[in-house]
């Protein structure tokens, strides 16, 4: 998405949204930038995957679509992707990624990718991580939601695979 903006930082708005039929299973994921008056919808899909990943695809491939930094309100309706990077993944890192009961942390791969994502707009004002209920009449919530069903749907065993890698 093209973003400019003379004198100051950019501000976009994001809403994400990721989801499988079965965990594991066939995912999809989907993100509505808005900038002004501009809407972008952005979907991608996995042959097997786990909600958690494609939520958390969802907010990176979102992210790395801006073209420069911003200032980024960002609408999930994930507390483990917004309690990750907003609450646990400075003791993981701190940890070695490690949690607090000593295990590795899931998705570590994505969460490294997702810090980078978050670093990259930090210039501008950062990202701001908010919270939406799910299926509550958020209007781009449930517009994310749907287009991350439909590219759930369509995924095929032509699709990649986005499995943790147990980094």
């Amino acid at each position: 998405m093209t973003t400019r903006q003379s004198g100051t930082n950019a501000n976009v708005t994001i809403y994400t949204d990721g989801g499988c039929i079965g965990n594991p299973g066939p995912g999809g994921w989907a993100a509505i930038l808005i900038y002004g008056k501009h809407e972008k919808e952005l979907t991608g899909r996995s042959s097997k995957t786990t909600n958690n990943r494609m939520e958390m695809r969802a907010a990176i491939e979102a992210l790395n679509t801006l073209n420069r930094p911003c200032r980024v309100e960002l609408y999930t309706d994930s507390e483990y992707l917004r309690r990750g990077i907003t609450e646990w993944v400075t003791g993981w890192q701190r940890n070695g990624w490690r949690t607090s009961n000593k295990q590795p942390v899931k998705n570590r791969d994505l969460w490294q990718k997702l810090i980078a994502a978050v670093e990259r707009h930090a210039p501008a004002g950062g990202v701001i991580w908010r919270w939406t209920k799910g299926h509550a009449g958020d209007t781009y919530n449930e517009r994310a939601d749907v287009l991350a069903n439909n590219a759930a749907r369509t995924a095929s065993l032509d699709d990649p695979i986005d499995l943790d890698t147990g980094l």
